[in-house]
């Protein structure tokens, strides 16, 4: 199996196909992009959605998002997800070592990501790549509770 992992440029019917296929594997509560929602992500600068291809299937995805604040360049990664069926094959490790690369190109000195502890596989790939658990609390806020 040779996987590719490369840049989305181009929002096409395979790639819209794709996300609804990868995005309830990742949140069951999310609702799925819509191709015009994914031409916006696409195109906009501080995001690099990456996938991973065999043989011009998508198997998996992940989203680079990179943006300069006053101490320095920002890299995050979020919503990284490879299909079931290809799971253990080192997608994941490919997608991310790809978007490590483009971070480090583009002059961030930290990535950041989290993942849910019930993600036992990803969170071992995340400590394998050389991610440490950070001494930070994570705080969310909701627009909905915007009045």
């Amino acid at each position: 199996m040779t996987i590719e992992i490369s840049i989305c440029e181009e929002v096409t019917e395979a790639v819209v196909s794709a996300f609804a296929e990868l995005i309830p594997q990742l949140s069951r509560s999310s609702p799925l992009p819509t191709a015009e929602e994914l031409h916006h992500i696409v195109a906009h600068e501080a995001s690099t959605i990456l996938l991973a291809t065999e043989a011009e299937t998508i198997l998996g995805s992940m989203t680079l998002v990179l943006f300069p604040i006053p101490t320095g360049m920002r890299a995050w990664i979020e919503d990284v997800v490879v299909d079931e069926s290809a799971r253990g094959l080192g997608i994941g490790e490919a997608l991310n070592r790809r978007a490590l690369e483009i971070a480090v190109n583009a002059g961030a000195k930290t990535v950041d990501l989290t993942s849910r502890p019930s993600r036992e596989a990803a969170n071992r790939l995340y400590k394998r790549l050389g991610f440490v658990t950070r001494e930070t609390n994570i705080y969310r806020y909701e627009a909905q509770n915007i009045e």
